[in-house]
């Protein structure tokens, strides 16, 4: 199972009390519930990762692992031997004269011997029983990347830094705030001549000024005064693309939805598919009339 950082998933520190594992669990468990999102697929994961988040942190005993030993927590001990026989190896280890210093147990040959010391085979092959090879996976790394909604609405390249190292993705349209993509093998080098861990990618789209995302879709407000709401007329709607012109009919309500098909933003992965656009009329009432204009409003009041 991939590492997955438990205290990110309930939304605390490490220095969190055993109380406050208990509050933030509880009040994710009622927002993520799948009774509270039937059919929603990514409430369903974040359910089931804040289920096993909490399993573990919420158990002294297993967080306690799981602060030493991170990713290898369940493993914990086998894990920090195998560490220590890694540095032991580098450490004063002279093959050079030969093994004359080696003390082959009963039934063990070369093979187990570069088995125990170098994790596999390097051309001796294996004994016929084996023996542990002491690999571990390196730590997964997780990052966050931030986006615009505009930017995660269109295909681009981004490169940035992790560890030193420069890392470039192309990030299809489409993404959503909080998905997860994973690069396997740029995470920490691998353990014992394990393989090297992988990096997690969150990323963050915080709100935009313009427009709500709902799913595929997006809301957005338009205001327009009293009399293009009653006699009709155009209003000027701002898109991902752009502005279009709007018609207005005649005796519109305040608070009318309209929806401009294929105008909301692209579904990941599908090539030339688009959730729509819902425009929301926000009747603006005039204020500070003059006595003319009330007067005109009394007559139609009485008409």
């Amino acid at each position: 199972m991939a590492y997955i950082d438990y205290y990110n998933i309930l939304g605390v520190d490490k220095n969190a009390t055993q109380d406050d594992i208990k509050k933030a669990y509880r009040k994710l468990a009622r927002k993520l519930h799948p009774d509270l999102n039937p059919g929603d697929k990514e409430a369903e994961r974040k359910f089931k990762e804040l289920n096993e988040a909490n399993e573990v942190l919420s158990n002294p005993e297993n967080r306690a692992k799981y602060d030493k030993y991170g990713e290898h927590w369940k493993h914990g001990e086998e894990y920090e031997k195998a560490q220590q026989q890694q540095q032991r190896q580098y450490q004063g280890q002279n093959f050079g004269g030969g093994f004359s210093g080696a003390d082959f147990g009963e039934g063990e040959d070369f093979s187990d011997f570069f088995q125990s010391m170098f994790g596999g085979g390097g051309g001796f092959g294996r004994s016929s029983r084996g023996s542990a090879s002491g690999k571990f996976k390196g730590q997964d790394i997780h990052a966050e990347l931030n986006l615009s909604l505009r930017d995660a609405a269109v295909t681009h390249p981004q490169t940035f830094e992790i560890n030193g190292k420069k890392v470039r993705i192309t990030i299809p349209a489409g993404v959503y705030d909080g998905q997860q993509i994973k690069l396997k093998g740029h995470g920490g080098p691998g353990v014992n001549g394990g393989p090297a861990g992988d990096l997690y990618i969150t990323f963050t789209i915080p709100p935009d000024p313009d427009f709500e995302r709902v799913e595929n879709n997006l809301k957005t407000k338009v205001t327009i005064d009293l009399c293009t709401a009653v006699l009709g007329g155009e209003v000027n709607v701002k898109t991902l693309e752009g502005t279009v012109k709007l018609k207005v009919k005649p005796g519109t309500q305040n608070g009318t939805t309209v929806r401009l098909k294929g105008k909301g933003f692209p579904v990941y992965k599908k090539e030339g598919q688009y959730g729509d656009l819902l425009v929301t009329y926000d009747v603006k009432i005039p204020t500070h009339l003059t006595d003319k204009q009330k007067e005109l409003f009394e007559q139609l009041k009485n008409s």
